[in-house]
């Protein structure tokens, strides 16, 4: 009966600590202005069937994407087996659902083959990120913190499973002895290779059985709260971020609705404009972006596949939309902590421009998309980029003196070369 109550509580705890996390995430999402994706919902619900089920864009990387399935496949399928462990923790039982018989023999042999994948899968990840050093993994924003990240819930995910299989393993040695309260249940395709590591012993068999038991539920509660400080927060935001997503042609820019009435005003003198809120043009801090855009800071999955593909990355200039993002992160989570330490209207004195993100950064973007194409759940750095950009130059009038010289041409000649209008066919002489 105490482990019983213990395991209520601890359900109880987990639970409300992880949403009191999502919510502060939720909160600091909404800083962000509105934007309307709410359009084409069935074209929506296609994309996040297609991109964050499917895991369609993982596919161009074959070897990472059938680890990633695996990993992907084995843990959300293996954590159905979490339903039998709450009823069995809340009520005292031992393997409620053993009545389904060859079911749930299947089932079980299912998820040991689904473990071992998830194991092995994770193991790989480990060697790739620790020993093989792939290029993609490094990079000046992938500092300590970054790296350990990665490797955390690789290990946690490798002992979960371990936790799994021992706990199969001791519970089919029980069942084989006759052991009081472990009737025979399930099929044991994987741990019955771990019995001979395991002692004779009743006591000593139920002693590892609950132990792996507790460690397996309390290790899920652990990991399901460890994800909002975590860049594995993608495990659940890649749905709502790929349904979310940009539907128009990538690189498209968005028109802001105060220069747009002023054109067409310019353009008919009759035109009424709507009412529209003053606001800033472009972003310098967090809350001059979209919801859209932080939804996909806390998206980021930090795997380095933007960057890699990257031309202004690959020949070397400063520019790593992958660090675009985290410190987009960085600084809402920044934010978020001032809100709660000091209110809402507080300032800091500090901003995603030039204090987070350089302007030689912003700069360096050949506006090309290939981030926003090889990312795997739809993020756009690209979106953020444009943003900090305008800002710079339409509150600043600050840009390098290339892109002055251009802005410069095309008010006084209609055209981003310095001839006039009337020199433009002069090449056209004499051919």
């Amino acid at each position: 009966m105490i482990a019983q109550i213990v395991f209520v509580i601890l359900t109880i705890a987990g639970i409300a600590l992880f949403s009191l996390n999502v919510r502060k995430v939720i909160r600091n999402i909404k800083l962000g202005k509105p934007a309307n994706r709410s359009d084409q919902p069935a074209k929506r619900w296609a994309t996040m069937l297609k991109v964050a089920f499917g895991q369609t864009k993982m596919a161009v990387r074959p070897v990472p994407f059938v680890l990633h399935l695996l990993v992907y496949v084995g843990f959300v399928i293996i954590n159905l087996e979490v339903l039998e462990i709450m009823i069995d923790g809340i009520f005292g039982s031992h393997r409620i659902f053993a009545g389904l018989g060859g079911l749930y023999n299947f089932l079980i042999g299912s998820f040991e083959f689904l473990a071992l994948g998830v194991w092995a899968s994770c193991a790989i990840f480990l060697i790739r990120r620790n020993i093989l050093k792939l290029k993609r993994f490094n990079g000046v924003e992938m500092k300590v913190w970054p790296k350990s990240d990665a490797n955390y819930i690789l290990i946690t995910e490798i002992l979960l499973m371990t936790a799994f299989l021992l706990m199969n393993a001791a519970d089919a040695k029980l069942q084989a002895l006759n052991a009081e309260h472990y009737k025979a249940a399930g099929a044991f395709p994987v741990s019955v290779y771990l019995q001979g590591l395991l002692p004779n012993s009743v006591n000593s068999l139920i002693l590892i059985e609950r132990i792996c038991w507790w460690f397996h539920i309390v290790g899920i509660f652990a990991f399901l709260n460890y994800l909002p400080y975590s860049k594995h927060f993608h495990i659940l935001f890649a749905f709502p971020n790929t349904y979310f997503s940009n539907l128009e042609p990538k690189g498209e820019f968005t028109n802001m609705a105060s220069v747009t009435n002023e054109v067409k005003a310019m353009l008919d003198p009759s035109f009424v404009p709507a009412e529209v809120a003053p606001g800033r043009f472009g972003a310098k801090d967090v809350n001059d972006l979209s919801w859209v855009n932080l939804m996909n800071a806390y998206t980021c999955t930090e795997c380095g596949r933007c960057t890699s593909v990257c031309p202004a990355n690959i020949t070397g200039k400063l520019l790593s939309p992958r660090k675009i993002m985290m410190d987009t992160r960085d600084r809402l989570e920044e934010v978020g902590k001032n809100i709660e330490k000091h209110g809402a209207d507080h300032q800091d004195g500090k901003s995603l421009l030039d204090d987070y993100i350089s302007r030689e950064e912003i700069w360096a973007c050949t506006s090309c998309n290939a981030c926003t194409e090889a990312c795997p759940i739809n993020i756009d750095p690209l979106a953020i980029i444009v943003e900090l950009r305008r800002f710079a130059v339409m509150e600043e009038s600050v840009a390098p003196a290339s892109i002055n010289a251009m802005l410069g041409n095309v008010e006084n000649n209609g055209a981003p070369w310095k001839y006039s209008p009337a020199d433009r066919f002069n090449w056209a002489e004499g051919n």
